[in-house]
């Protein structure tokens, strides 16, 4: 139980008590990533659902803009799955906690800054990509399609400057196949007005491992000795087989258990008129 303990620790002591307060121990999977993405590494995160990978990594990002590490008003985290239809409920799973954490905040007196989560795809309104341009949310999120788009148009790429980290969701998706591709290149086009960021990728169980950490990894330019390199980037690989667990239990009413136990026939609810 110590050993769980750990990794939370290394949060702000608001966040901390929140989560601790909200989900007790850290999983596995969060326990094992934390300290990795809290040092700057990049990470590929393959755990089953369930396992709390979502907020594993999202969670230091929001400890940074919160406690005034990252400084607001451009993106700070871009978050790109290729399920569009999964956008608008991390958009939503993320609004709870950062609520959460604020109330805990303000209980207690403290600053809590502007934090905002957009999502962007091609169902987004023309008038709402055109705010986002003018006054970029700290949280991104939004499809290859629609990252790849946004990094052709010259009046959005000043959103994607100051971007501390990247995580790509659903990776064993489209890794092997043509939208995987796509992804990554936008990802590594993103380098050329981000500098190097912390790449950090979710996804269920995927084989050959190494081989995912390469693609999310790609080659890092470099110059040395006049002579010009391509560096792989390393991947911390985490893997992780520990589930959410929950206890279920089946209860009956008094009445009803006794009429099973005796073998009544007679129906323990009345029909429906």
């Amino acid at each position: 139980m110590e050993k769980r303990t750990q990794a939370i620790s290394l949060f702000h002591p608001v966040i901390r008590d929140w989560f601790t307060e909200k989900y007790g121990l850290p999983t596995d999977a969060q326990e094992k990533s934390w300290p990795l993405i809290a040092d700057g590494k990049h990470v590929l995160l393959t755990a089953p659902t369930g396992s709390g990978k979502t907020l594993a990594a999202f969670l230091w990002g929001l400890n940074q803009l919160v406690s005034g590490a990252w400084h607001t008003g451009t993106v700070r985290v871009l978050y790109v799955s290729p399920l569009k239809a999964l956008n608008n409920d991390i958009r939503e799973n993320l609004l709870v906690p950062l609520g959460e954490i604020k109330e805990s905040f303000l209980k207690k007196r403290l600053v809590f800054p502007g934090i905002h989560v957009l999502t962007r795809s091609g169902d987004t309104p023309g008038a709402e990509r055109q705010r986002m341009i003018r006054k970029p949310p700290e949280i991104l999120i939004t499809t290859p399609e629609s990252l790849n788009l946004l990094l052709s148009s010259k009046k959005a790429l000043h959103i994607f400057t100051g971007i501390r980290t990247v995580i790509l969701d659903e990776i064993h998706a489209v890794v092997a196949g043509k939208r995987g591709a796509h992804l990554i290149s936008a990802v590594d086009r993103l380098v050329r007005y981000a500098g190097d960021f912390q790449r950090i990728a979710l996804s269920a169980t995927v084989k050959p491992v190494e081989r995912v950490a390469e693609y999310v990894g790609g080659f890092r330019f470099e110059v040395e000795d006049g002579k010009y390199l391509y560096q792989k980037r390393e991947v911390r690989i985490v893997q992780s087989d520990d589930m959410e667990r929950f206890r279920i239990a089946v209860r009956f009413p008094e009445n009803a258990h006794d009429s099973v136990m005796e073998g009544s026939r007679q129906l323990l609810w009345p029909k429906a008129s």
